[in-house]
């Protein structure tokens, strides 16, 4: 009888919560004194989030927002969260820059303007020097400032006589600041600054909390740009143009976000004092690991974010960023282009997506292209499914998988880039892909690394990285794919029904493997107005006369080094009975690739 009433009153406490949630409306004509009624809206966003409460929603009408936002709690719940969202059907920008209208031509191109250090407040962009573990400034100084014509953004130079003397055809910016002001050269080409649209980073962040641990925050429908981040390396906070700042259960969804000086999307790191004194070393990242998990990183309190439907490009380091924050995440239907483009700096961070610790993470059909490295999951990456993603024309590689010891699963991909897989780990399974690049497996990296319980941030040991421990089955191979690294790995490994064309190798522990080096499909991907197609010409004999099996945890079997089984993260068995489309396999017969029964003959497939 207690335990009805206590249900009751839980499920009446609810029901009034629901019942007295307010939604606060912001506009361009409003006024930060109004109530945020839709009468008397606000005219900040920072405003109306000083008075949202748990449940409450934020509507931000059309217009452009100068400003950070930083919420100053968060919700209670999945079903009590806070909500930032633009208005349905209007077009809601929160920018971190300022226009600049009070540009003096000096010379040709050239323009300068000077600005009082006040008007930047307590940070200064322009004297804001990247750094930090792992970065590399490539011989010289990098801040976080940025000047943008148009939308687009101009490149730091090195020197100011750069900017007078330019000999490339890129447009270039210089700052200098003393005790009293900012100086801005800027080359903009036959455009007149001061005609044009032209903006400066003034801000850090655009949306992220002061203060970690405000938890389940929605942001929906933003276009979100220009923001003065600094490098965030794995040992350090991690300040996003918009980001989590290790929290529990956010929503970020239906945004664009660009043009952020490292990261766009940070689910990682909280900052305390040893923020960047890892010496670039395993062993410093192995103390941040451990400081972490005294300090409350567990699976009640961090990660369970959903970060789905976004756009991300123009970002130098990172589209997605996260060291530990994003455990027990779902990453899905994003895309994300145009990273690490610059190539002013550079470091060993730099991926469309890089993720430190992806426990439980699971990233389903995202389209990432035109990056430096396409996925990073760097250490830790268990109970990992990578899972029905786009990749193309990713400088160094599609997938970089380092120093995980598994169960991590990659399956249903398209991997078109030139360089499909680097792999300095093992426990990986890779199944039903198309990889149509070099693959390059793990021979030993001797690092001590860790591994943790199943489901769970807990260590459970260290261990170095030895070659073997995968799996691969019913993949597609198209030239140059190699897998005879393995002919010679330290540990097991299990290799069924793939197939090998235009060159691709097998390993030679690999029996009932479909070989046909000279043929070539014809690959090759195309834009078209509508969306990326796919061109091939399917055959027949790539079935062969292997028994394909459908594959599940049960074949998978269980990890050498974690002990830990493929399965989902609520535990239940994996079947991956669909394809890329999510169209139903058969599992008597799996077709291989990522395409279930295809049509023979030359295709052209929309993918994305």
């Amino acid at each position: 009888m207690k335990a009805l009433v206590t249900m009751t009153l839980a499920t009446l406490l609810l029901g009034m919560s629901a019942a007295t949630a307010i939604e606060y409306h912001v506009s361009q004509q409003g006024n930060d004194l109004n109530d945020g009624a839709p009468d008397k809206p606000f005219r900040s966003i920072s405003a109306a989030a000083q008075v949202a409460q748990p449940g409450d929603v934020i509507t931000v009408h059309a217009g452009v927002y100068r400003e950070r936002v930083s919420p100053p709690r968060g919700g209670t719940s999945e079903a009590a969260p806070i909500v930032y969202q633009a208005a349905p059907g209007e077009q809601v920008e929160i920018k971190g820059s300022e226009v600049i209208t009070n540009w003096v031509a000096v010379q040709d191109a050239v323009w300068k303007v000077t600005l009082p250090n006040s008007f930047f407040g307590a940070f200064n962009p322009y004297s804001d020097v990247l750094h930090g573990d792992w970065f590399n400034p490539k011989g010289r100084i990098h801040h976080t400032g940025a000047v943008y014509l148009n939308g687009a953004w101009l490149m730091e130079a090195a020197t100011l006589d750069e900017v007078l003397k330019p000999t490339g055809s890129a447009s270039l910016w210089f700052a200098q600041v003393d005790a009293s002001n900012t100086s801005i050269w800027a080359h903009f080409g036959e455009e007149n600054p001061n005609e044009a649209l032209t903006e400066i980073n003034v801000r850090q962040t655009v949306f992220y909390p002061e203060a970690p641990g405000i938890n389940y925050l929605t942001v929906r429908g933003f276009t979100l740009r220009h923001a003065a981040t600094p490098w965030v390396p794995p040992t350090a906070e991690q300040i996003g143009l918009l980001g989590t700042h290790w929290s529990k259960g956010w929503i970020i969804e239906n945004n664009l976000i660009t043009h952020s000086k490292c990261a766009g999307i940070s689910l990682g790191k909280y900052g305390d004092q040893w923020d960047n004194t890892s010496a670039d070393t395993a062993e410093g990242y192995v103390k941040t690991i451990e400081r972490a998990l005294q300090r409350g990183w567990n699976k009640a309190t961090i990660g369970h974010h959903t970060v789905r439907n976004n756009t991300i490009a123009y970002c130098e380091q990172a589209g997605i960023v996260g060291s530990l924050g994003a455990v027990f995440s779902r990453i899905e239907d994003n895309i994300i282009h145009d990273i690490h483009v610059q190539e002013l700096f550079t470091g060993a961070e730099m991926a469309g997506i890089k993720i430190h610790a992806a426990i439980d993470v699971e990233l389903r059909h995202n389209h990432i292209y035109r990056t430096c490295r396409g996925l990073w999951l760097d250490w830790m990456a268990q109970g990992t499914r990578v899972s029905g993603n786009l990749f193309h024309d990713n400088a160094v590689e599609d997938l970089f998988v380092e120093v995980n010891h598994g169960p991590f699963l990659v399956d249903n991909n398209l991997f078109l880039s030139p360089v499909t897989l680097n792999s300095r780990s093992q426990g990986g399974a890779y199944v039903h892909n198309l990889i149509a690049g070099e693959t390059h497996p793990n021979t030993y990296d001797e690092r001590l690394t860790p591994f943790h319980k199943a489901h769970s941030t807990e260590l459970a040991g260290m261990h170095d990285n030895p070659c073997g421990d995968d799996r691969y089955y019913n993949n597609l191979f198209i030239g140059p794919g190699d897998l005879r690294a393995y002919d010679t790995a330290k540990l097991p490994v299990w290799m069924n029904g793939n197939v090998f064309l235009g060159g691709a190798a097998p390993c030679k522990l690999e029996t009932g493997a479909v070989v046909q080096p000279n043929l070539h499909p014809a690959l090759r991907l195309v834009e078209k107005p509508d969306g990326f197609y796919l061109e091939l010409s399917v055959e027949e004999s790539w079935r062969g006369n292997t028994a394909r099996k459908a594959v599940d945890t049960n074949l998978l079997g269980t990890t050498t080094v974690s002990r830990v089984s493929y399965e989902n993260p609520d535990g239940t068995p994996i079947q991956i009975d669909t394809d890329y489309f999510r169209k139903e396999r058969d599992p008597a017969h799996p077709t291989p690739g990522p395409f279930e029964k295809p049509r023979t003959g030359p295709l052209s497939i929309k993918v994305w």
